[in-house]
């Protein structure tokens, strides 16, 4: 984490960033719900059957790719934040797909995923709890 801005000395880097993150997730589930209702005709409509597995299976791997592709999701764009590695560089494909493994995993136990919003909500960084695992970290983008 040496790498990354301090949130003491630099707090610009890390201002509002858990209501951006959040507003980002709103964002990001709506498009992944249009992806996959776009899916459904391409399903023989069996898919509106197992819906939510479909949006699970969108949203892992639009979250996948975009975080690979410029290290933040369309949401996260928008809202002028981008994912960091603990050496401060962008997301490769491998730390993209780690970490929406471990996003997926954090909402399979709701527990987890509470823990990772307080985190999120109250640590000095914002970091929720994968960000914490892999050391990675949410930034304002215009700070960079």
């Amino acid at each position: 984490m040496a790498h990354l801005p301090d949130p003491d000395t630099q707090p610009g880097f890390y201002d509002s960033v858990p209501t951006k993150r959040l507003l980002a997730w709103l964002v990001d589930t709506v498009l992944i719900a249009i992806v996959s209702l776009i899916v459904v005709p391409f399903t023989a409509f069996t898919g509106l059957f197992f819906f939510p597995f479909l949006m699970f299976v969108t949203g892992f791997f639009y979250r996948w790719f975009t975080l690979a592709g410029g290290s933040a999701t369309w949401g996260m764009r928008l809202m002028a934040i981008e994912l960091r590695g603990p050496t401060g560089a962008r997301f490769d494909g491998g730390t993209a797909f780690l970490h929406t493994l471990g996003y997926t995993v954090s909402w399979a136990f709701p527990l987890l995923q509470l823990a990772s919003v307080v985190m999120m909500a109250t640590g000095a960084r914002g970091q929720g709890l994968t960000d914490m695992v892999l050391g990675t970290v949410a930034l304002n983008r215009r700070s960079l």
